[in-house]
């Protein structure tokens, strides 16, 4: 699920999208333990969507596959060894890559970072925002026991990030001549996708107060295949 300029309602679930993941896991103790996971997925948002009347008049839209990397700690508050289920929280750190793409007139697909929509690269103060970021991911699950080496669980996860460009809108809209002398027609079409003309430059296209986020929720399979093998060719019992 993603959060950002082009969503009014940061909890509302119309819109998300499918992610798969697979990963791995070893434990420190008998209630901590590192994880890292592959993750691949998708994000998008549509103005159109919302119901904020200044947000359905802008009508941008924006569309991305996800991938991410992440590294983290996990700590499950009851002892498994013990316990059927355990609640847990966990921490870390993430890599992810993110490209985002939205329909034009002809309904193709556009990729918009190289069309420097709100001036970036040659408006003063606009860096080229780059497409692979950092993010923190925070979260709380649980997980439940089938059987000794075979457990389900469910998580959600929020992934705080330092970008405002996952939907490329960010900030304010650029001088329409510059931005058609420096990337050409199609980057002015995409960004003002609205009715009317083109908006005077300085008006506000985006909020920068607050970063892109995105929130996984998922259903986990964990199956503990080199546990018994591990055991054995240790010694331990």
């Amino acid at each position: 699920n993603y959060q950002g300029d082009l969503k009014q309602n940061s909890l509302s679930l119309k819109q998300m999208r499918f992610v798969g993941s697979i990963g791995a896991r070893y434990d420190l103790s008998e209630h901590l333990l590192l994880r890292t996971n592959l993750s691949l997925g998708s994000l998008r948002a549509d103005d159109s969507k919302n119901k904020d009347q200044f947000l359905k008049e802008r009508y941008l839209s924006f569309q991305t596959k996800l991938f991410e990397w992440e590294l983290g700690a996990q700590y499950n508050f009851f002892n498994l060894n013990y316990k059927w289920w355990t609640p847990y929280a966990f921490a870390g750190a993430a890599v992810f890559h993110f490209d985002p793409m939205a329909l034009n007139n002809a309904g193709q697909l556009v990729k918009l970072q190289p069309l420097s929509t709100e001036g970036q690269g040659f408006t003063a103060g606009r860096k080229v925002y780059k497409r692979t970021q950092l993010s923190i991911p925070l979260g709380i699950g649980a997980e439940y026991l089938l059987t000794e080496d075979l457990r389900i669980g469910l998580e959600i996860g929020y992934r705080k990030t330092f970008t405002d460009y996952i939907d490329d809108v960010s900030k304010r809209y650029v001088d329409q001549s510059a931005l058609f002398a420096a990337k050409g027609q199609l980057a002015v079409d995409m960004a003002y996708r609205g009715t009317g003309s083109y908006p005077v430059a300085g008006t506000v296209r985006g909020s920068e107060k607050n970063k892109d986020a995105y929130i996984f929720m998922q259903v986990k399979l964990i199956w503990r295949p080199f546990v018994d093998w591990y055991q054995r060719t240790s010694g331990l019992p």
